[in-house]
């Protein structure tokens, strides 16, 4: 696995969704060791614990066409590598050997 993020993009995305206030999504992360973790909203706290270094990925759950939208600007705002997908956005922190990734 490569990894493709960092600590301070991790930090901005953190702080990019902390900031949408009431549209804020939920989140869920997948680890190296194949853990995904229970949906959670709190950005700000739960988010970071544990640091970021075994995060696979984190899945962005949508609610609403306007948190769709405010979730969207923030992400390109970020640009962070990782793609829409059903009910809302993947970003990846660590992708396979040969694979290329999209950035939002």
């Amino acid at each position: 696995m490569n990894p493709v993020m960092n600590n301070t993009k991790w930090d901005e995305l953190r702080l990019a969704m902390y900031g949408l206030g009431n549209l804020s999504p939920s989140w869920s992360t997948k680890d190296l060791s194949g853990y995904i973790c229970p949906y959670d909203k709190d950005w700000f706290y739960h988010f970071r614990n544990g640091g970021y270094d075994s995060i696979e990925w984190v899945h962005i759950r949508l609610d609403s066409p306007e948190q769709d939208r405010a979730v969207e600007m923030a992400l390109r705002r970020v640009h962070v590598p990782g793609h829409r997908v059903e009910g809302g956005f993947r970003v990846y922190g660590y992708t396979q050997a040969a694979a290329t990734i999209d950035y939002i």
